[in-house]
């Protein structure tokens, strides 16, 4: 009898030392705050990141005060690409086509040229009441663009980006935040302008761009907000305001899990973040900062 119950208690301690050995520990955090001023959007760039920034005096998404600016950030190093010109307000969700920068702004899209950044920008503006435009995401020659307070997506064709089309409406959904398309299929992040999640905001997937409907992919409710496939496209990650977070999505089986982040100060507005060369850049909004960690 001793000796089974010594036998019993060995394997019992050698498979929870098994089992705690196999648990994914938490990866290491970057923390970059250097010259951010309510950073809501990054995108990747030559290697790194670019951060949009409000530079508002207070957190206002719908200011006016023209402070906005783009911060260039890569391997611990950090610059202005775009300066607090006038032009921009409330910078969100960039895309980048043939050297030219789209970037959401309040109720319009604002063009830089990067090779000529002294010019002024193409402004796109958007039917009156489209105040929250929030993100891009394009295939082919179509550049889509979502706008959070009325539930509208639109479209328009940047063939030429020096001279993009008008935008058409393309598309009504619930609270559309965050956009991605993998493979000619759009993944959409729905947020709610009021606030407070309810049974439509969830993640959506409209898979024929040619024919638009919006079927729930995952069923969970959440304020969601930033969207972005893992290198491998195994895993889509969302970031969500409440509860204040990242979490990953399984592509096979749908199920939604948390990523564990050993932060010292806990998300409070985790935004639009970015997936590049197998590290996540996710701006926490309020907190001023990107948090940097390895997928």
């Amino acid at each position: 009898m001793k000796k089974t119950t010594l036998t019993s208690l060995s394997m019992m301690a050698a498979l929870i030392f098994t089992s705690c050995g196999s648990q994914p520990k938490a990866p290491a955090v970057t923390i970059f705050d250097e010259g951010l001023r309510y950073c809501e959007s990054t995108y990747p760039y030559e290697g790194g990141i670019l951060v949009a920034n409000f530079g508002s005096s207070q957190l206002d998404p719908l200011n006016t005060e023209g402070k906005g600016y783009i911060v260039r950030y890569k391997d611990g190093a950090s610059e202005v690409l775009i300066p607090a010109d006038g032009n921009l307000s409330g910078p969100r969700g960039m895309y980048l086509r043939d050297g030219y920068l789209f970037i959401c702004d309040v109720n319009k899209i604002v063009a830089y040229d990067l090779e000529n950044r002294e010019t002024a920008p193409q402004v796109i503006a958007l039917p009156e009441g489209e105040a929250f435009v929030n993100d891009l995401a394009a295939e082919g020659n179509n550049l889509y663009v979502s706008v959070t307070n009325t539930g509208h997506i639109y479209r328009l064709d940047i063939t030429d980006p020096a001279q993009a089309g008008e935008p058409e409406l393309w598309l009504e959904i619930a609270g559309p935040n965050g956009l991605v398309i993998r493979d000619g299929v759009m993944y959409v992040a729905s947020y709610s302008p009021d606030g407070e999640a309810k049974s439509e905001h969830v993640i959506y997937r409209i898979a024929d761009l040619q024919n638009p409907v919006a079927e729930p992919f995952v069923n969970v409710p959440g304020q969601y907000d930033g969207i972005a496939f893992s290198g491998d496209g195994k895993w889509l990650y969302v970031t969500n305001w409440a509860p204040a977070g990242i979490s990953r999505i399984d592509m096979q089986t749908r199920e939604i899990s948390p990523v564990e982040l050993p932060l010292e100060q806990p998300f409070i507005g985790p935004a639009d973040m970015t997936v590049a060369d197998g590290m996540i850049y996710v701006p926490d909004l309020p907190n001023s900062r990107v948090v940097i960690f390895a997928e």
